[in-house]
């Protein structure tokens, strides 16, 4: 079993992740999805939050092992980001949505200094433009954003090349082909319930669900 599959198994058994081609999920989008991710489940089981939260700082040591400040990504991400942060002895920031409408007006909130390598923490990746809104509004604040991390990916082509375009490192604990692949090996989707799952991916805004 790779350790994408072994984080997929960490989903499934939490129910983090939901699969259901014959009544597809309805996503704020619009579109509509034979599955539903919600990493947010993950902080209630301590043991697997933990193997998550190993699982990333791995991730981040290895591969950005220059990196100076974590930044979350509000909401979902803050939790993993201050997790994070905190096993690894970094300073961390996270990003919201939109400027605060009161206070100080930041939309960064923490402590943090032009120029510092930057790594994101993301708990999901579905198009990556919420992702890479948040690249920019830390660029614009001076900060060296050199790549970014997240728990599971659905690996569509527009993220792909958005965040390639964007020049930024992604990398991701799990993404939908093992998922799905664990799904068909653990008997929790059938063999033709596989097929519509991975056409879905090809161009997830116009699949109507199963006909």
């Amino acid at each position: 079993m790779t350790d994408a599959k072994i984080v997929a198994e960490k989903l499934l058994q939490v129910n983090a992740v939901k699969l259901n081609p014959e009544q597809p999920f309805t996503w704020a989008s619009g579109w509509k999805s034979p599955i539903y991710c919600d990493n947010r489940k993950i902080l209630s089981f301590p043991f697997i939050r933990d193997y998550i939260k190993s699982e990333m700082c791995n991730l981040v040591f290895e591969k950005f092992p220059g990196a100076e400040l974590l930044a979350g990504v509000a909401t979902a991400g803050i939790a993993w980001g201050a997790m994070v942060a905190d096993q690894l002895k970094l300073p961390y920031v996270y990003v919201r949505p939109w400027p605060k409408e009161h206070g100080l007006g930041n939309q960064i909130e923490g402590f943090y200094e032009r120029g510092q390598k930057t790594v994101v923490i993301e708990d999901l990746v579905s198009t990556g433009k919420s992702s890479l809104q948040v690249v920019d509004v830390l660029k614009e604040a001076g900060l060296k954003v050199t790549g970014m991390v997240s728990i599971f990916t659905y690996d569509f082509s527009v993220a792909t090349d958005a965040i390639t375009k964007a020049s930024l490192q992604y990398y991701s604990l799990t993404n939908y082909p093992a998922l799905i692949e664990l799904a068909v090996e653990r008997g929790i989707v059938s063999a033709d319930q596989q097929s519509v799952l991975l056409k879905w991916r090809d161009d997830p805004a116009h699949w109507k669900g199963v006909s």
